[in-house]
């Protein structure tokens, strides 16, 4: 017999593990349509801060040795942050805690119709530096890492341009966008000729969520139905499942915008490029990310639809500070940070990145 013959998978074996797969597809199907599936966010933490959107926890400390510098991170506005705490073993906080480090997150809320009026000024100017202050009067330090995702990378660049002086010590950003001319076709879809933002927040105040999941839904169309025959396929893995569930669940959970947040972000951020061009003004202030001394982190996923590579390829180099880096990894706008992909990749990154500087 040759080797090759002898190494092929005996069919009969093959036949079985298919029944027993099918078998299993059918029970855990029916068990997966009748249970409501984990509750994310389980990491425990602390409410330390609830101000209507906002809300920001302080994870407990897993580990006798902390380092002295705390982290805080700043959610994308569109959703919300238990994506860095899925589940456990699955969760980006509890890596970082487990490594000592002191996590803060900034979670965002559905905007109530009373805030309909946020601006970017109320992001920038008010909800960060409330939570600094929070993170400061509770660790004791004056410096914090900040580390901020998609839109969250925007406000804290944002911040950290128009506070050079401090309490920044480092900054992290993940699949933030910069040069706002390169979205693809979020950019056909938002030509100010045919989109009528004055016209959607004068009607709605708050912009709809199911207006923005619709929005990122269209980027690739087929998703949805592409995963559902995966799922499918998968049904009898229980991990798949288990991750699947997970990340439907928090994707399904698009939270809407600020009326006048959404008006401000889009004529001058997506319409104007103002933050690239440099001309973008916070309360009469001028942001220019070349004021950032601190030392700059950028992590970009190759194969993000949302924030293309193209989008924030300008962003490092026009950032000021000496020690400042950019890493493009294997991985979507969301594997990125969450998933077997983000274990591997991302948190492994940042742990090194920081470790040195948060001592």
């Amino acid at each position: 017999m040759s080797a090759a013959a002898a190494e092929a998978p005996d069919p009969l074996d093959r036949m079985r593990r298919e029944i027993e797969r099918a078998r299993d597809r059918n029970i855990k199907g029916w068990n997966y349509l009748i249970s409501p599936g984990a509750r994310p966010g389980v990491t425990p933490k602390d409410v330390v801060l609830n101000r209507g959107t906002l809300s920001l926890y302080h994870y407990r400390p897993q580990v006798s040795e902390v380092y002295r510098t705390p982290i805080l991170f700043v959610m994308a506005t569109t959703n919300r942050a238990y994506i860095f705490d899925l589940a456990k073993g699955q969760s980006f906080v509890e890596f970082l805690l487990q490594r000592g480090f002191d996590v803060y997150v900034i979670d965002w809320n559905p905007p109530r119709e009373d805030e309909r009026r946020l601006r970017l000024e109320d992001y920038v100017l008010d909800f960060i530096p409330s939570c600094i202050a929070e993170v400061q009067a509770r660790s004791g330090e004056e410096q914090i890492s900040l580390v901020g995702y998609c839109m969250g990378g925007v406000l804290s660049l944002m911040y950290s341009a128009l506070h050079a002086d401090g309490p920044v010590r480092n900054l992290a950003c993940f699949t933030t966008p910069f040069d706002w001319s390169k979205f693809g076709l979020f950019n056909r879809w938002a030509d100010p000729r045919h989109f009528d933002v004055d016209g959607i927040v004068d009607t709605f105040g708050n912009m709809p969520a199911d207006l923005i999941a619709a929005s990122f839904d269209m980027l690739r169309p087929v998703t949805k139905a592409v995963g559902q025959v995966q799922l499918w396929d998968n049904m009898w893995n229980d991990e798949f499942v288990k991750s699947y569930r997970a990340f439907d669940r928090w994707g399904a959970e698009t939270l809407p915008l600020a009326g006048e947040y959404f008006r401000q972000t889009t004529k001058e951020l997506m319409f104007a490029n103002k933050l690239y061009t440099g001309e973008l003004e916070i309360d009469g202030r001028r942001v220019d990310v070349a004021n950032i001394k601190v030392p700059f982190l950028h992590v970009a996923a190759e194969h993000d639809h949302i924030v293309r590579t193209e989008a924030s390829r300008d962003l490092t180099p026009r950032i000021g500070s000496e020690d400042k880096k950019e890493i493009v990894l294997k991985g979507g706008h969301v594997s990125l940070v969450a998933g077997p992909n983000a274990v591997r990749r991302l948190w492994p990154q940042l742990d090194s990145w920081l470790a040195p500087r948060s001592a």
